[in-house]
């Protein structure tokens, strides 16, 4: 088993955290915001709804990655997961969304991944790091959009 490193990235998001919550929980949307995950499938449900298993393929450059991953929530601020199948050797996280101001959140995401393969200390840190900054601010991104059009169109009922 190679070493996973736990890696942590905090983002501010313009938004409540319920809409951060809907959000990362819409997994059928990944592929229109997060620039690596080329298809999500929702494998299995809670009786609530909400995902319980979810499978990815991921553009990783050299190759195209799937995994399966298991996810437990605490709606609306706080959902982990856990990988149970696939290319990668081992996966966990979570993200906790934490009200900041009227409307804002503090998102802090915290992953780590064993790939299952040898890579250099320095450059395989320095990739996790970059890859879970920019799936962040990618999903900052997404929210603000989210938020943005949903005042659109309530300006536009007024």
């Amino acid at each position: 088993m190679t070493r996973a490193t736990e890696q942590e990235f905090t983002a501010q998001i313009e938004a409540p955290v319920t809409a951060c919550f809907e959000t990362i929980t819409d997994f059928d949307a990944y592929p229109k915001w997060s620039s690596p995950v080329e298809r999500t499938v929702v494998v299995e449900r809670y009786p609530d709804g909400l995902a319980r298993l979810v499978e990815f393929l991921l553009d990783m450059k050299l190759r195209t990655v799937r995994y399966v991953l298991e996810y437990c929530y605490e709606p609306p601020r706080r959902l982990e997961w856990r990988s149970v199948d696939g290319d990668i050797e081992a996966i966990s996280g979570s993200y906790v969304f934490e009200p900041v101001g009227r409307a804002g959140t503090r998102a802090t995401c915290r992953q780590a991944v064993s790939l299952g393969f040898w890579i250099p200390g320095p450059i395989r840190s320095a990739l996790e790091k970059q890859a879970l900054r920019t799936s962040v601010l990618e999903f900052k991104t997404e929210v603000e959009r989210r938020q943005a059009a949903a005042r659109g169109r309530r300006r536009k009922k007024s």
